[in-house]
């Protein structure tokens, strides 16, 4: 009997059978992730690539919401998840879970270190080298390393040192020759120094920097007789926690980040056979009564290994990619708001340049008839053309306004560093709230035009972050809609003054009106179901945790709505149970590039697509943060051309995607599409044709832009059921469609 047929009626009034539990979604995520480190269609160097992200990513799960969990557990908070787990339960559960990640993660990096060293890439470890080889290693310890480590006695003489988060150590058990008196000593590793060291040579030869210390261990410590050494790695939590009555946001901050550097210990990371009194001498010192510790039997730091990624082996990566820059706006000789000012456009990234952004903003800043600038800045990144654009407005006299989010997690120093530099070319800095996040991305522009003023807008599902836009996916939409204008002001005016809108025209903001709207379009689409019509949601997002949203799902299924979900990461929705969500399809998608934009579409009474479908892009996830706590914006799609590329191409691409699609089944796991019959990559397919709104002129003139269709009465509502017997997760929104690629005008 399958999952769902087991879920009766009866039963899903329990919520631990509604909802998977947050957290452990979220490793199941980073399983999925860590599963395309062995993806055989991948270049090796691309695979490392996603095991070091898929390190990296536990350590911030642990740095974050595992630190959350020991804090519940040490004020004795009894506050259950989703799915009725206390935190107790919870960190139970996650341990097991992490465990098994961590020793998922060695055994893929044994393997990918093999297949390296037959690509001619190797990581030395332990083993021994040649007399030229070890010569050059022996000088440059002496000259580039001794230099920066500071080896320091554990003894009463000499108190515990700080361990940095993320910090590495190596404790050694000494004797000294002239005495015999047992030392311990500890060495921590600086930051400044390369995680991996790259040896000279024909062929690409790395050891890790705790390695290289350990094996010449007798130059740090002359005199001594080293009898064994224990490697280890920390993790404190760095979450910043922000009083609601704090006086100075600004001061606030930078104390809460230099708090963050001493938080407590959550993990400890031990490497081999650690000796059991240094074990038991870091658990005292560290205070580690609520952490985790796992024995690491390989590397210690997976996600140190990015740095090998960077090795010069272009044909064990990806072939490169780069964006196109629009048609539409080299038509009108590069000017942005010429194109805009036509009819509206949108930019899908990483396929197109985000420099289409940062040119908007460049143009804005060197044209005299632009007077104002509004811009929120979440994450901008370390070299923002962003934000050099809007120092060179406020130079040229116009008047600036940034919103600058203190609260964005791990990016709080560089968001002060960007807010000082603007403020010192006179741009009006503002923080926006101290308990809600703005999230919302959004840049406006207000421009002299025919006697009066045109405001121009641009709103993302992405930061204004030149870096990320690069790999991830999102939609820069344009427009000159006077409505949207007044809406934008309007939003802007609430984040500075907390001048609460009354109404906005076509925009919803959160907290405000959002969820509400949302909730409305479900309903409507609940009603055509009821009254015999088409009724459908598509959705994308890269979290869906929110119960009242998903309960609004589950009542929409039930009612007869089709609902075709893609959810990159974090799902609590519990798909195909029957009485419940056996109309709800859930798929995650992960590949070359991550999947960020957020769009909803909802049928309106015709079959999916439609041009009387009601679409939307947002910057908000499916989250209550998102709803309740944060700043942000869910933008209706009007223009045909617009509408068209984000539901037929991006959305539907999204659905049709069968090689990089993972499909949730009813009882929590993911299982990745099988062979079908028209195998479909979505970046492929962006990569390779252009899009319709950037197109313009040439999509009349040149060659034709290959647009997904639906074809009936081809393929069963869940392909993966012939496949595997598991039901609940096809991709498919209706139950005798298909899809296909068809060349269209």
């Amino acid at each position: 009997m399958e999952v769902g047929q087991k879920l009766a009626k009866a039963d899903v009034a329990d919520s631990s059978q509604r909802y998977f539990n947050r957290e452990l979604s979220w490793l199941s995520f980073n399983r999925r992730v860590l599963a395309e480190a062995c993806n055989p269609d991948y270049p090796l160097l691309e695979r490392l690539r996603f095991l070091s992200i898929s390190g990296s990513n536990l350590d911030e799960f642990l740095m974050v919401r595992v630190a959350g969990l020991y804090g519940q557990v040490r004020r004795r908070i009894e506050q259950t998840s989703i799915d009725g787990l206390t935190p107790t339960q919870q960190l139970a559960a996650i341990t097991e879970a992490v465990l098994a990640l961590e020793a998922a993660q060695q055994a893929v990096w044994q393997d990918l270190r093999a297949s390296l060293a037959n690509e001619g890439i190797t990581v030395l470890g332990k083993r021994r080298v040649d007399a030229e080889r070890s010569r050059w290693l022996r000088a440059f310890v002496n000259e580039h390393v001794l230099p920066i480590i500071t080896p320091q006695a554990i003894d009463p003489a000499h108190p515990f040192p700080f361990v940095a988060s993320q910090g590495i150590g190596i404790l050694f058990s000494l004797v000294r020759t002239a005495d015999g008196a047992p030392v311990m000593e500890m060495v921590l590793i600086p930051q400044q120094l390369p995680r991996f060291v790259q040896l000279p040579g024909d062929e690409a030869s790395y050891i890790a920097i705790e390695d290289l210390i350990c094996r010449h261990a007798s130059l740090l410590f002359p005199g001594f007789k080293v009898l064994g050494h224990g490697v280890f790695r920390i993790l404190r939590d760095s979450d910043i926690e922000i009083e609601e009555d704090a006086e100075d946001l600004v001061r606030t901050f930078r104390t809460a980040i230099q708090r963050r550097r001493r938080g407590s210990v959550v993990v400890l990371r031990l490497q081999g056979d650690f000796d059991p009194a240094a074990e038991q001498l870091l658990r005292t010192q560290l205070g580690l009564d609520h952490a985790l510790v796992i024995d690491s039997p390989g590397l210690i730091g997976i996600g140190g290994l990015a740095g090998i990624v960077e090795e010069d082996r272009p044909d064990l990566k990806f072939e490169p990619y780069s964006p196109r820059y629009p048609e539409r706006i080299r038509e009108h000789d590069g000017d942005c708001f010429a194109a805009i000012r036509e009819k509206d456009i949108v930019i899908h990234h990483p396929y197109e340049s985000f420099e289409v952004v940062v040119d908007f903003l460049r143009q804005a800043a060197s044209d005299p008839d632009v007077v104002a600038i509004k811009q929120t800045l979440y994450r901008a990144g370390k070299q923002s053309a962003v934000i050099a654009a809007l120092i060179a407005a406020a130079d040229a006299g116009k008047s600036v306004t940034a919103v600058v989010e203190l609260k964005a997690r791990f990016d709080e120093e560089q968001n002060l560093l960007w807010a000082s530099q603007l403020e010192r070319a006179g741009v009006q800095v503002i923080y926006g709230f101290v308990d809600w996040k703005t999230h919302a991305k959004v840049s406006m522009v207000v421009r002299r035009e025919d006697g009066g003023y045109r405001t121009y807008c641009h709103f993302g599902t992405g930061n204004y972050h030149p870096v990320t836009a690069r790999i991830y996916t999102d939609l820069s939409f344009f427009t000159a809609d006077p409505r949207m204008g007044r809406d934008a002001a309007r939003l802007f005016n609430f984040i500075t003054g907390y001048v609460e809108p009354r109404r906005t025209e076509l925009l919803a903001i959160a907290p405000l009106g959002l969820r509400t709207r949302l909730g409305e379009c479900i309903s409507a689409e609940i009603e055509h179901a009821r009254a015999g019509r088409p009724a459908a949601i598509w959705a994308k997002m890269n979290s869906l945790t929110d119960p009242d949203l998903i309960e609004q799902l589950y009542a929409a299924s039930n009612a007869g709505v089709q609902i075709s979900l893609a959810v990159r990461g974090i799902c609590c929705l519990r798909p195909g149970v029957p009485g419940m969500s056996e109309r709800i399809t859930v798929k995650s998608i992960i590949g070359r590039f991550l999947e960020h934009s957020r769009i909803w579409a909802f049928a309106n009474g015709a079959p999916l697509p439609s041009p009387r479908a009601r679409v939307y892009i947002s910057s908000a996830d499916a989250m209550t943060r998102n709803f309740d706590r944060r700043v942000e914006v869910l933008v209706p799609i009007r223009n045909r051309t617009v509408h068209d590329q984000v539901l037929d191409q991006v959305m539907m691409a999204n659905l049709l995607d069968t090689e990089q699609s993972w499909l949730l089944a009813a009882d929590g796991t993911y299982q990745r599409v099988g062979p079908v019959e028209q195998p479909f990559n979505l970046h492929r397919y962006f990569m390779t044709n252009p899009s319709l709104s950037g197109r313009g002129a040439a999509l009349g003139n040149g060659r034709k832009v290959p647009k997904l269709a639906l074809r009936r009465g081809a393929l069963p509502a869940r392909p993966d059921r012939a496949r595997s017997g598991t039901p609940g997760a096809g991709p498919l929104p209706h139950s005798r469609d298909r899809m296909a690629l068809e060349t269209t005008d």
